[in-house]
């Protein structure tokens, strides 16, 4: 078994690859796992760029990197329905099994929540990890270990299209955002049978990819369209009336602001991406209309429907995996410099950058 190395990030803008100590043997109802793939999301690349997440800041140096996929090495005592060699995808999230939470099945809103690449935890931008088997979800052969890797993006936009904005058959869903959670969103929102699927942006290359990416998508850029009350109008022109449900993945407050003057009365609205840390939206409006405005964090209970429709074909994230790096720190630098830039060495824009590790 090789050494251990990992991509260290120690505040901003200061990330290097570094030897690290191996995890040491699996304990009781743990795996090890030879790490293969790994994704890059933006909150990895808002951590590099500016060394904080929301109220999450890099304090102390810690591995990098919560989107991972790899191989069991070992195995740990009461591990049963896993074995070596398989091939796992791996949820990011541990949480503390205990609290009423947990209990209660909410597990992604348990206080002590121990996430990958999440300060002051170390994440999965490295060779080798010590993980729960229950968090270690075997692929069958014919998902990629890649395909294990978007389970984590993916598992993101199902939780707030399916448990948080509540998608139903029939139902016309807006999308904010032209990055992959609001690619995703729009295929998992066709996947639980929405009729129509508008995807608003900014970027209009972005946004024939998701044309391309997710057939039947619509899409309309937003970028200039005027106040948020005036984008809300042309997105009630586009799709003909109002969204049944929205799924706002910026985190931006127009975009925000725009999904809730856009949603039907007694809709929802579906809060997944993470921005500022107080913003203005128009509540009363959601207050008189009866629009749910749901917060989202993370996910619990995804990973085996993420699989599940990968596997059967229902929505295709590879084709959303743009830009691929070997595992060493000038790569790696530069994929995280290239995601912040959105456009790559070869001048295509980025849209998820793969690792390789091994």
């Amino acid at each position: 078994m090789a050494g251990n190395q990992g991509m260290v990030i120690r505040g901003r803008g200061d990330m290097s690859m570094e030897d690290i100590p191996m995890p040491g043997s699996p304990q009781r109802g743990e795996c090890l796992i030879r790490v293969e793939k790994v994704g890059i999301c933006g909150s990895d690349v808002h951590f590099y760029k500016n060394g904080a997440v929301g109220g999450y800041v890099v304090r102390s140096p810690m591995v990098i990197g919560h989107e991972g996929a790899g191989v069991i090495e070992q195995l740990g005592e009461g591990v049963s329905g896993l074995q070596v060699g398989d091939r796992v995808a791996l949820e990011p999230a541990v949480p503390c099994g205990h609290c009423d939470l947990c209990k209660s099945g909410k597990y992604n809103l348990c206080p002590d929540i121990k996430c990958f690449g999440t300060p002051p935890n170390n994440g999965c931008l490295t060779r080798y990890v010590r993980h729960p088997a229950s968090l270690c979800f075997k692929l069958p052969e014919n998902v990629s270990l890649e395909e294990g890797v978007m389970c984590e993006p993916l598992a993101v936009a199902t939780y707030g299209c399916k448990d948080r904005a509540e998608v139903k058959a029939g139902d016309k869903v807006l999308v904010f955002g032209d990055g992959p959670i609001g690619t995703m969103s729009a295929m998992v929102s066709f996947a639980l049978g929405a009729a129509r699927v508008l995807v608003c942006g900014h970027h209009s290359d972005k946004l024939q990819g998701i044309v391309e990416a997710c057939p039947g998508a619509e899409v309309l850029n937003v970028k200039g369209a005027g106040d948020y009350t005036q984008v809300a109008e042309k997105i009630r022109d586009t799709i003909e009336g109002p969204a049944s449900c929205s799924v706002d993945t910026t985190g931006a407050q127009d975009a925000m602001s725009s999904c809730i003057k856009a949603t039907q009365s007694g809709g929802r609205v579906a809060m997944v991406g993470i921005g500022a840390v107080e913003m203005e939206l128009p509540v009363v409006d959601a207050l008189i209309r009866e629009v749910d405005i749901r917060g989202t964090f993370r996910f619990r209970h995804t990973y085996p429907t993420c699989i599940d429709m990968i596997s059967k074909g229902k929505v295709d994230v590879k084709q959303l995996i743009t830009h691929r790096y070997h595992f060493n720190n000038d790569e790696v630098l530069q994929a995280f410099e290239d995601c912040s830039a959105g456009v790559g060495r070869d001048g295509r824009s980025t849209n998820k950058c793969m690792i390789d590790i091994n």
